[in-house]
């Protein structure tokens, strides 16, 4: 292994680094735009790129089995790895069954041992390189050089149509009569837009976190299959023995004014509902953290913070453990898999009425996209505020959602939606009329 470090301005080079995908056709760059001052303290990279494949695994099937392999193969402490777990995988962790049709087909997991790393950390790149063909200087080299400058493409003024008004509140009046039942307590409902249309993805994604820079975005590709993701919130983390998942759930429209502003925020604080929300998924959290967890070590370090983004006030909470000795990446996975927040609770019911409820299959959206370093300390994220993309077949999918609970209005759970859409619609060049269409029965 060869590496190189240098001090530089980070804006320049995240430009620079984003180019250079256009070179590849497997990479995951995952972004933080800058945005690390959400980020907890000890896990604040500004960018972590991974780019060609050293060596990777991609499953359709059994893919957490497959994935224990893998990673104990390569774990002699040398090898970052990058990689994605698509919400799927609660199939082979639960049992349920998946019969809804799947429009992108990204593969149920994949992940990679990449042949470059570039990581930058406060002003210094770090570089990386596994491949004994290429140096880590001649990667800052060609960082560097004009010839890597991208001249972005105009995407299209591509068209979607929103599930009518009325049929999505048809869904949330069955999914009210499960919470009155008390099969469930709050349940995740999503819908999707869908189009066919060519784009440029690397366009698209600069386009949608130059809208909403987001503290846990990410650009990635395999082969034909694209993800541009402004995610703002993680999944779970791992430094040392400390592990943390921060669930967002409760959100707000901003105001450009200052004073309505601030006043958006502090509704958003105290609002029972919201923090109903939340605290129904900080308790799903620690009861799945108990599972891996030292006992007696489980706690909230933050309930019901408010964050501002560019676009929305987010309501987040912070829950941490000290992990038990000698526990696995993938037994981490199985016991919080999938995120509580992208479910529901109890989880299992919730996950098996989103697949009663929903007409498409989530794939790599409510998965988790990330990085395992060579220590194995590890961030993921949420995927959610993405743009799917697979090149070979034009189709492009926009999923959306947000929590039921038996006190909602379907018609602000309805405009919850349409509001977190705006960033994927911006970055598409969808016009604000675009964004209404179909919406003659709100």
């Amino acid at each position: 292994m060869q590496a190189f470090k240098y001090t530089i301005s980070f804006s320049d080079l995240r430009q620079q680094i984003l180019a250079l995908t256009k070179s590849y056709s497997h990479f995951s760059v995952l972004d933080s735009c800058a945005h690390i001052d959400f980020k907890d303290n000890d896990v604040n990279y500004k960018l972590i790129a991974g780019f060609g494949a050293h060596k990777f695994l991609s499953c359709t099937n059994s893919g957490l089995t497959a994935l224990d392999t893998f990673l104990k193969e390569e774990s002699n402490g040398k090898y970052w790895k990058f990689g994605f777990l698509g919400y799927d995988l609660k199939n082979e962790i639960e049992q349920i069954n998946s019969s809804n049709s799947d429009t992108i087909n990204f593969p149920l997991l994949h992940f990679f041992i990449p042949e470059i790393v570039i990581v930058i950390k406060e002003e210094v790149i770090e570089i990386e390189c596994y491949a004994t063909t290429i140096s880590a200087e001649s990667i800052f080299q060609q960082l560097m050089s004009d010839d890597l400058t991208d001249s972005d493409i105009a995407p299209s003024n591509i068209e979607f149509e929103f599930p009518s008004a009325s049929d999505y509140c048809k869904i949330i009046d069955q999914i009210k009569y499960h919470l009155q039942r008390g099969d469930i307590y709050e349940i995740n409902y999503c819908i999707q837009l869908l189009q066919h249309c060519h784009l440029d993805p690397l366009s698209v994604y600069k386009k949608l976190t130059e809208y909403a820079p987001s503290p846990f975005s990410c650009f990635a590709r395999i082969d034909d299959y694209y993800l541009m993701c402004a995610s703002p919130e993680r999944f779970i983390a791992k430094e040392e023995a400390r592990i943390f998942s921060q669930p967002m759930k409760g959100t707000s429209k901003r105001s450009d004014n200052y004073l309505e502003d601030e006043n958006l925020k502090r509704q958003l604080a105290q609002n029972e509902k919201e923090r109903a929300e939340n605290v129904m998924i900080v308790d799903l959290v620690r009861n799945d953290l108990s599972r891996i967890a030292k006992k007696g070590s489980v706690k909230v370090d933050e309930l019901f913070g408010v964050y501002t983004f560019p676009r929305v006030h987010q309501m987040v909470s912070t829950v941490s453990a000290e992990l038990q000795n000698e526990i696995s990446f993938v037994e981490i996975i199985r016991a919080m898999f999938p995120m509580g927040s992208m479910t529901g609770a109890p989880k299992v019911r919730a996950m098996q009425l989103i697949e009663e409820l929903e007409n498409f299959k989530r794939g790599i959206f409510s998965g988790s996209v990330g990085y395992i370093k060579p220590d194995n300390d590890f961030d993921f994220n949420v995927v959610i505020r993405s743009i799917i993309y697979n090149a070979k077949t034009n189709q492009l999918s926009i999923p959306v959602g947000s929590a039921i609970t038996a006190k909602c209005d379907a018609m602000l759970e309805y405009e919850e939606c349409i509001l977190k859409a705006q960033g994927m619609l911006n970055a598409l060049r969808v016009s604000e009329s675009l964004t209404n269409t179909n919406h003659e029965d709100r």
